[in-house]
């Protein structure tokens, strides 16, 4: 925890956990803010979770979520209320402190000189000059004078935007290159399942950010608040812009905890976890080492989702540790889909089907969670019928494991670059974007309609590199993404029924069958994922090099 002075009466810091909060009673503090919304990071903890630590320790707390980057005058002047509203000193917090910062700065410009504003800031090591350039300019951002220009500028550290950097230079060193991403740690996310089902520790998964960068890359270490893309502008937070030839959009997708009542309020206790986050899938472990008897749900929202075999793989991998230790026989296993099939390519349901057998499991199609009360262990769906009717379906549960209903950022929703959907809208070929041909989009917030998987993000970064090196005349030809995703379903401790498809669902093996039979279970696909995709991800993927993942050109 790095708290920093702003006034006597506010400090700011980034994340702060719910085990801080004695600390920062201790330093003084009477009150905590908090300025970053629910599920904007797979590491981060809920607002509940601080919320009933500050409580606890006689502490003031408010939730004032901003959006990432997304600061308003309103927003602004809902932070003035809690500061005047709660006892002093506040320490707010969001992911780094910027946003806290930006709307402190904001507040105090209706009653403090600008100069007194920038220095306080400066001296606890933010930039507030775009903030108060906005509030000179009555609120229009500034794309004249850009905090700093590049060639070509990347929206997102995950799995896409590292690939496409680091693609980019295996094709032509010396590139002017600037990743934007707020977050200092890298997450491999398709190893979170493995870690909810005791194969992998949590740690395996994650790795500093600085260390992954390839070198002659600039990290500008700052949330994306907005596109001004006539201006070639990206806005970043503190209300400033920095200029590009070519933008690469991907910053993910946006875990929306909040889209089910009570969620929120209970994960990571009472036995609800979810393997969509880094600090709780070692509790989906926990809990399913000590389930004896009872009820386990697993759920699974509309798509669409990243990863959409995770839901029903956390079943399956909990549900093999329940029959190899004996308890299977006491424990009614049931996974709820808000849609109407197992699997989105048919060609692979009957192997599926084999394990949802064996172990029992009760399948419950067009059933979407709506709510759920961990106290008492209730959970609520909404069950659609074929003709349009829909019925309330409550049921109990001694452990459930949700996936989330996902979403483009907010950032990217309320974009010119989005859809109508909210997704970047980008040819689904070349994946430049329909409407601003020098902006591409990859990975899960493109408007692509493949599985949003890594696999895909390793097929499609080749295909951005390529075409941003055609525009700039050093390439003869465009390159086309073809819809590949992979999806490994871990059926069991030691085999997997490894999914690959194209656009349309058609079935794309990477193997021979006499090695890898995708239609079947089979142990070489999990030594595949358990031991040779994990280094082909920070080995490869993401130092350019391409393993069976060339671009094809264009015909």
């Amino acid at each position: 925890m790095n708290t920093k002075k702003l006034s006597d009466a506010v400090s700011v810091s980034p994340q702060i956990a719910a085990h801080d909060v004695a600390k920062i009673a201790a330093q003084g503090f009477r009150s905590i803010v908090c300025n970053r919304p629910d599920g904007e990071g797979s590491d981060q903890p809920v607002f509940s979770e601080i919320e009933v630590a500050a409580r606890a320790a006689g502490l003031g707390v408010r939730y004032v979520p901003v959006g990432s980057g997304k600061v308003t005058d309103e927003d602004a002047r809902a932070f003035g209320k809690a500061m005047a509203d709660l006892p002093k000193p506040v320490l707010a917090y969001c992911r780094t402190g910027t946003r806290s910062t930006t709307l402190w700065a904001l507040n105090e410009a209706a009653t403090r000189p600008a100069d007194e504003i920038a220095k306080a800031a400066a001296a606890a090591g933010f930039d507030v000059s775009g903030v108060l350039s906005r509030v000179s300019n009555d609120g229009r951002i500034d794309t004249d004078h850009p905090a700093a220009t590049h060639d070509i500028v990347i929206v997102g550290g995950g799995a896409a935007g590292l690939a496409v950097a680091a693609s980019l230079l295996r094709r032509k060193r010396g590139l002017d290159i600037a990743v934007i991403d707020p977050a200092d740690t890298h997450y491999y996310q398709p190893g979170f399942t493995m870690v909810g089902g005791g194969v992998f520790r949590k740690e395996e998964t994650a790795k500093s950010m600085a260390a992954l960068l390839p070198r002659r890359v600039t990290w500008i270490k700052a949330a994306v608040a907005g596109f001004e893309p006539d201006a070639n502008c990206v806005v970043i937070e503190g209300c400033r812009t920095v200029r590009y030839k070519h933008l690469v959009v991907c910053p993910g997708i946006k875990l929306n905890w909040d889209g089910v009542d009570g969620l929120s309020e209970t994960l990571g206790k009472n036995g609800v976890t979810s393997n969509y986050r880094y600090d709780l899938a070692p509790y989906t472990w926990d809990l399913v080492r000590n389930l004896r008897s009872g009820r386990a749900l697993f759920t699974q929202p509309p798509m669409p989702i990243k990863c959409a075999g995770a839901p029903q793989k956390a079943m399956y991998l909990s549900a093999d540790h329940w029959l190899k230790t004996g308890r299977l026989k006491d424990i009614d296993v049931g996974f709820y889909n808000a849609g109407g099939v197992l699997f989105g390519v048919a060609d692979y349901v009957p192997a599926l089907m084999e394990y949802v057998d064996r172990y029992d499991a009760t399948l419950n199609f067009n059933h979407t969670l709506t709510a759920i009360d961990g106290n008492r262990r209730k959970a609520w769906f909404k069950k659609s019928s074929p003709d349009g009717v829909t019925e309330t379906v409550e049921t109990s549960f001694d452990m459930i494991h949700v996936c989330p209903p996902q979403m483009a950022p907010d950032f990217i929703r309320s974009s010119p670059l989005a859809d109508a959907a909210g997704w970047v809208d980008v040819d689904h070929a070349t994946l430049r974007h329909k409407r601003y041909p020098n902006i591409f989009g990859l990975g899960d917030a493109a408007s692509t309609p493949n599985a949003k998987t890594a696999a895909a993000a390793r097929k499609q970064a080749p295909v951005v590199a390529e075409n941003i090196l055609f525009d700039k005349k050093l390439r003869p030809a465009q390159c086309a993404y073809d819809g590949y995703g992979s999806c490994p379903l871990t059926v069991e401790r030691g085999k997997i029924v490894l999914a690959e498809f194209l656009y349309g669902g058609k079935v794309a093996p990477s193997f021979p069958t006499y090695i890898i039979d995708g239609m079947k279970p089979s142990r070489t696909a999990w030594m595949l994922k358990k031991r040779i995709l994990p280094p082909i991800y920070w080995r490869a993927m993401l130092k350019g090099r391409e393993w069976m993942a060339r671009p094809k050109v264009m015909a």
